[in-house]
C-alpha cells in the first residue's frame, strides 16, 4: 500500500463551488510548515500599531496581507510591450497590451515587488465562429461553405464557452473581485489576483495575447509568436525589453524585483508552459491550471482527429478566429487561412505545424518551479496534457507539485497552497515547500489526500486478458491467462450516432464489445495511464478505434472513467499514415487518458471497445466492421498493489 495522509475535507471544485471559493477553503490548511530560515530577504514582522511595512511579512511560510487592500491606494499603469516578432506582417514589431497594478509603496517607500502575471487571449471575449463539419467519411477533405472560413459546422458561442469562465476564475479564491471593480479607477483588462496578492506585497500584471484585444500581431493557437509575445512581458519586467504608454513615452519596470510567477487556466495556463519552455530568465514559478503541453494532443490522438470535449469540430483555425478580437479584422486573415491548411484534418498526422506547438520539445529548458493543477474529469484539456508535462519535469529534477481534483475544466489550488509556492520561489523564502508531499489529490468522497508523488509509486502495471461473451453480452476481463492458439474473434459494427455512455450501459449491442472483471473483493485504486494492446482487422481502409475504461456498479450501471482513441492507419507512427488492407490483422497499442480513481469494493472494472465516438471523433456513415482477436488482446492498468489488489486473498 502507498503511504498517504488524509486531511481536511473539501467539496468538488465544480463551477458553483469555484465561485464560492468553498473548495479552496477545504484545501487551505494543507502542508503549512513553519519556516525558520530566510535567504536573501529582509522579512518584516509588524507589531500592533506599527507603520505599514516596506517589505513582506512572512509567517508560517506564507506572505501575510499587511499592505492596503483598497484599490484606490494602488497604482495602475497601461503599457504596450514591444516584442521581437512581426506576426501580422505590417513591418513593425508586434506589441503586447498589458496592465500593471502595484502598491503605492513601490513609488513612495522603495518597495520592490515580485510579479504575479497572467496573459490571455480571452480578456476581450470571443467571436461567433463556425466549427468544422464532423459528419463525413474518414480521410475526406470537406468542402467549406461560402464565406470566409465557413466550415459547415455548428457555431462556437462565446456565451456558452466554459474556457472563458474558467480562465476568469483561476485566482484560488473565486476569480476577479467584484468589490474591487465597483469603485475607484477601473481596470482596462482584469482585476483577477489583485485582492490576493497586492496586500501581500506582490504586483499583478495582466496582458492580452497577440492578436487579441488591444495587442498587435496575429493569433496562431500556440504558435511561436504567441510564446514570444508572452515572454516579452517577462523580459520587460527584467529590463530586457521596452514598453510604452498610450502617448508613446517609454515606461520602465524599475519597481520590479524581476522575479515573475505566471498563473492561468486553460489557454491562460498554457501560455505559462510555453514561456517556461523558453528558459527565460526571471520566470521563477508557474501554475498551469487545465493547461496544454502539446496542442497536437488537444485536437488529435494517435493519428485520429479528436475534439476537445464539448468542442466537436473545433481546430486551431477555429480557435484563432475565435480569439482574433483586435480592431483590425483583415490583417490576420491570411495567417488563419494558413493554419487551416497546415493543421491537416484529413490524415490527422503529426507534422511540423504541430511540432512547433509541442512544448514537450523544450521541457529541458524549464527552470521555473511548476505547480500543475488539473481536473481528473476535464475532457476539454485532457489529463494527458498535465501528466506528460509533470512526468517530464519530474524526470529532469525541476521543482514540481501536482494538484488533481474531481472537477472538470478549471479549478485552482487554494490561496494558501499558491501562497506557499509563490513565497518560496518569488520572495525566495526558505519555507520548505519543496519538501512537502508532491501530490495533492481530491478523492471521490471529496477529501483531500497528500501522496509522496504522482502517479503513486506503488502502482504496478497489471495486465488483464479478454475472454469473449456470447450473443453480444459482456465478456470477461481477467488477470488469468486466457486460452491461446486459434483466434477467437468478436465483431464491432460502427455506428457513430450511438453515444459511448449508451453503449457502455447496454446489456447487448452489435456496436461495442464489453469485458468486465469479477466483483472486486476490496477497493482498488488506479493511478497513472491505462493502455490497451489490440489485435484487430477491418473491412474498410479507414476506421476509428475507441477504448473506454468503465466502473460498473452492483446494478450494472456504467460510469466511464477514462477513454482513448487511435487511427489504425497510424499504428506505427503518429507522423505517418499507412493504408489499412481490409481483412489483414494489425497490432494497435495506445494509451487512454491518465487518471487516479478508486473502484469501490463490489464494483466491476470494465473495458468497452467501440469504433467512432460521437462526442469526440469524426462521424462516418454507420456500417464499418472491426474484428477483435481476444486471444491476442490485453489491457494494462496501473493498479496500486498490482494484480493482487484485484483478486480475493487465498
Amino acid at each position: 500500500m502507498s503511504s498517504s495522509r488524509r486531511v481536511t475535507p473539501g467539496p468538488v471544485p465544480s463551477a458553483a463551488s469555484r465561485r464560492t471559493g468553498a473548495a479552496r477553503r477545504g484545501a487551505a490548511a494543507l502542508g503549512l510548515a513553519v519556516a525558520t530560515t530566510v535567504t536573501g530577504l529582509t522579512v518584516n514582522s509588524a507589531p500592533a500599531g506599527a507603520a505599514v511595512p516596506v517589505g513582506p511579512v512572512i509567517q508560517d511560510g506564507m506572505t501575510q496581507p499587511v499592505f492596503s487592500s483598497n484599490k484606490n491606494d494602488w497604482i495602475r499603469e497601461e503599457v504596450w510591450v514591444e516584442t521581437p516578432v512581426d506576426s501580422d506582417g505590417d513591418g513593425r514589431n508586434d506589441r503586447v497590451h498589458a496592465e500593471v497594478t502595484r502598491l503605492r509603496e513601490t513609488e513612495t517607500a522603495g518597495l520592490k515587488s515580485p510579479v504575479v502575471y497572467e496573459v490571455s487571449p480571452y480578456y476581450a471575449g470571443g467571436n461567433d465562429v463556425a466549427n468544422h463539419d464532423v459528419d463525413h467519411e474518414l480521410n475526406q477533405a470537406v468542402r467549406p461553405g461560402k464565406g470566409w472560413l465557413n466550415r459547415g459546422g455548428k457555431l462556437l458561442d462565446p456565451a456558452a464557452d466554459e474556457r472563458l469562465s474558467a480562465a476568469a476564475d483561476d485566482s484560488g479564491a473565486g476569480g476577479a473581485d467584484a468589490s474591487l471593480a465597483a469603485s475607484g479607477p477601473q481596470p482596462v483588462i482584469s482585476t483577477s489576483h489583485e485582492s490576493n496578492w497586492l496586500p501581500r506585497g506582490f504586483a499583478v500584471v495582466h496582458a492580452e495575447s497577440l492578436g487579441s484585444g488591444q495587442s498587435d500581431g496575429c493569433p496562431t493557437t500556440g504558435g511561436r509568436n504567441e510564446t514570444i509575445g508572452a515572454k516579452s512581458v517577462v523580459d520587460w519586467l527584467n529590463g530586457r525589453a521596452k514598453a510604452y504608454d498610450a502617448s508613446g513615452r517609454e515606461v520602465g519596470a524599475t519597481w520590479s524585483t524581476g522575479k515573475v510567477g505566471m498563473i492561468g487556466t486553460s489557454y491562460n495556463g498554457t501560455l505559462p508552459n510555453a514561456v517556461a519552455s523558453t528558459g527565460v530568465e526571471g520566470l521563477e514559478a508557474i501554475v498551469p491550471i487545465s493547461a496544454i503541453s502539446s496542442w497536437y494532443d488537444y485536437y488529435r490522438a494517435n493519428g485520429a482527429v479528436v475534439a476537445a470535449g464539448g468542442y466537436q469540430g473545433e481546430d486551431t483555425d477555429v480557435l484563432a478566429e475565435y480569439v482574433y478580437t483586435r480592431a483590425d479584422r483583415q490583417v490576420c486573415r491570411s495567417v488563419i487561412e494558413e493554419l487551416a491548411k497546415a493543421q491537416d484534418r484529413v490524415t490527422g498526422d503529426y507534422n511540423a505545424f504541430w511540432d512547433e506547438r509541442n512544448y514537450m520539445n523544450d521541457v529541458g529548458k524549464v527552470h521555473a518551479a511548476v505547480l500543475v493543477a488539473h481536473g481528473l474529469n476535464d475532457w476539454n484539456v485532457k489529463t494527458k496534457q498535465a501528466a506528460q508535462w509533470y512526468e517530464a519535469l519530474k524526470a529532469r529534477g525541476v521543482p514540481h507539485k501536482i494538484y488533481l481534483h474531481q472537477g472538470g475544466h478549471g479549478g485552482s489550488p487554494s490561496v494558501d497552497v499558491l501562497n506557499r509556492w509563490f513565497t518560496r520561489y518569488l520572495w525566495d523564502y526558505q519555507n520548505g515547500v519543496e519538501n512537502d508531499p508532491r501530490a495533492l489529490v481530491q478523492r471521490e468522497d471529496k477529501t483531500l489526500v497528500q501522496y509522496a508523488e504522482w502517479p503513486d509509486p506503488a502502482a504496478a502495471n497489471t495486465e488483464l486478458n479478454l475472454a469473449p461473451g456470447a450473443g453480444g453480452a459482456a465478456g470477461v476481463l481477467t488477470p488469468d491467462r486466457t486460452r491461446k492458439g486459434k483466434p477467437v474473434t468478436e465483431t464491432i459494427v460502427d455506428d457513430a450516432t450511438q453515444r459511448a455512455q449508451t453503449l457502455a450501459d447496454a446489456a447487448t449491442s452489435p456496436n461495442r464489445l464489453a469485458y468486465k472483471s469479477e466483483a472486486l473483493p476490496a477497493a482498488a485504486r488506479l493511478s497513472g495511464t491505462p493502455r490497451v494492446s489490440l489485435r484487430m482487422s477491418f473491412d474498410q481502409p479507414a476506421a476509428n478505434v475507441t477504448a473506454l475504461l468503465v466502473d460498473y456498479d452492483q446494478s450494472g450501471k456504467a460510469k466511464i472513467i477514462t477513454r482513448g482513441w487511435t487511427d489504425p492507419q497510424n499504428r506505427k507512427s503518429i507522423s505517418q499514415t499507412e493504408p489499412v488492407k481490409p481483412g489483414t490483422p494489425y497490432r494497435l497499442d495506445f494509451d487512454l487518458q491518465p487518471h487516479d480513481y478508486i473502484f469501490p469494493a463490489g464494483h466491476r472494472i470494465g473495458v468497452v471497445l467501440l469504433s467512432s465516438d460521437y462526442e469526440y471523433t469524426i462521424r462516418p456513415a454507420p456500417g464499418a466492421r472491426l474484428h477483435l482477436d481476444t486471444t491476442k488482446s490485453t489491457v494494462t492498468l496501473p493498479i496500486v498493489g498490482g494484480a493482487g489488489a484485484l483478486t480475493p486473498e487465498s
